[in-house]
Parts: structure tokens; C-alpha cells; sequence
């Protein structure tokens, strides 16, 4: 990889410079973290992984019209993307039961919800990114009216998308995480996806089993986490006949 001025190092993945102007090149790391990185672990791997799960729901999103900062993946860890401006708002959708959601209401995992819930989550690592809703969104100004439209809108799509994608090999969308920003060309400015869709901010469970497929499985010590993720891959048509895909 040609080193090049870091603009952001994440948790999970470093942006640099890119080659032209409006444009970056995000790094997948290996680096795993949970609970505000108390838990902090170094998977081999896993960043190849998810650099290829999310080039390739990216690619299926533009496919309906979805707009994302993905350009095109340049090798096995590095995509370049559009830089955009982040909105500072996790976004999450949930479909089942789990996680914090089933500790705040004291519901039980694995419930399905009558329809898809979205919710908001101001991005402060140093706050535990708290919960907000769409009021604290518009007095805040984190995102305009107009802005929130869009975002619920292509949440709701992207969810129906990826509920179908995934349920087609076998795996129920359990929940995920999405993160937006906008994006400027020429005097024109529009919202846009960003960050990444993979097992690190969705969660996948098998629908025959149950088995989980995702970062819970870091996150709760159950191990297999790699290779949790390449089951995911293998499914979607990355890697055919079982090959892991190796580094270039």
C-alpha cells in the first residue's frame, strides 16, 4: 500500500488521501473492539473480509438507485471512496429483538418486531454514543429537516434490500448500523451512505440455526469470528468453492 496522509484512523479502519480531489482511500484493519475498545483484539483477516462483504452490498445498493461513497475496491483491504461530510448520527434499523434493545425493554432476543424500527444514536465515543431522537437531531442542527427525510428513506430501502439479500442465503437480518454524509459536487449537496455494511455493524444470524455470524460473536467470546465472517462472504458469492481469498 502507497502510504499517504491519514485523514481519520478509526477503530476499524483508517481513511487516507486519495489520488484526486473529493476522493479517499479507506483501510480495512484486522483491529476488533467492543464496549468503547475495552476489548480490543487483532483477527486475522478480518479486514479483508469485510473490505470484499461490503464492496459487494455497495455495489448492490447503487444497483437500486441508493447513493453510497463507494468508487471501487482498489485491492484486498482498500476501496476508494467519495469524501464526504459525516452526519454525525449512527443510524440503526432493527428487524429482531437483541442487543441493547432487548436490555432497555426488557424484551426477550430473538422476538421479531411487528415492523422495522430505526433509531438514532449521536456519534461521541467519549459519551458512549448516546441515544437521540429526531428533536434533538433538528434543535442540535446535527441534520436539517430535508436531511433526516432522506436518511429514514433510504434506511427503510437499504433494509428491505439487505433483508432479501441476506434471506436468500440463508440468514435473517437481525439489525444494523448505518452512517451517512454529505456529499458535494460542485454546488450541489446530497446525502449519501457511507462508512461500510459488514459483519462488524450488522447483525446475522443463521435462519436455520440460529447461529450468529457477526461481531457478536466477539463481542460475547463465543470465538469463530473470521471465520463466521467468511461463511458470510462465501454465501454471498465472494469467495466460490470455499477459497479464503488471499491478499493483494
Amino acid at each position: 500500500m502507497t502510504r499517504r496522509r491519514i485523514i481519520y484512523d478509526g477503530k476499524a479502519k483508517t481513511l487516507y488521501e486519495g489520488p484526486e480531489q473529493g476522493t479517499l482511500i479507506q483501510y480495512f484493519k484486522d483491529d476488533t473492539t467492543a464496549f468503547n475498545k475495552e476489548k480490543h483484539e487483532i483477527l486475522d483477516g478480518k479486514g479483508v473480509l469485510n473490505n470484499r462483504i461490503s464492496e459487494t452490498i455497495m455495489l448492490g445498493l447503487e444497483a437500486i438507485s441508493i447513493p453510497t461513497h463507494f468508487i471501487k475496491r482498489l485491492n484486498m483491504r482498500e476501496q476508494l471512496v467519495r469524501e464526504v461530510e459525516i452526519i454525525p448520527l449512527e443510524v440503526v434499523v432493527r428487524n429482531i429483538v437483541a442487543g441493547s434493545l432487548a436490555k432497555r425493554l426488557g424484551m426477550s432476543e430473538g422476538d421479531r418486531l411487528p415492523r422495522a424500527i430505526v433509531e438514532y444514536y449521536y456519534k461521541d465515543d467519549g459519551l458512549g454514543d448516546p441515544m437521540v431522537s429526531e428533536d434533538h437531531i433538528a434543535a442540535l442542527g446535527w441534520a436539517a429537516p430535508h436531511e433526516m427525510d432522506d436518511i429514514v428513506s433510504m434506511s427503510i430501502r437499504i433494509n428491505d434490500f439487505l433483508s432479501g439479500l441476506f434471506l436468500a442465503i440463508g440468514i435473517r437480518l437481525v439489525d444494523f448500523k448505518l452512517e451517512f454524509g454529505r456529499y458535494y459536487q460542485n454546488d450541489t449537496m446530497r446525502v449519501i451512505l457511507a462508512d461500510e455494511i459488514s459483519p462488524d455493524n450488522c447483525r446475522l444470524w443463521d435462519a436455520r440455526t440460529g447461529n450468529k455470524l457477526d461481531k457478536d460473536r466477539f463481542r460475547e467470546g463465543l470465538g469463530g469470528v473470521t471465520e463466521a465472517y467468511h461463511e458470510v462472504a462465501q454465501r454471498l458469492g465472494i469467495f466460490p468453492g470455499g477459497q479464503k481469498g488471499e491478499e493483494s
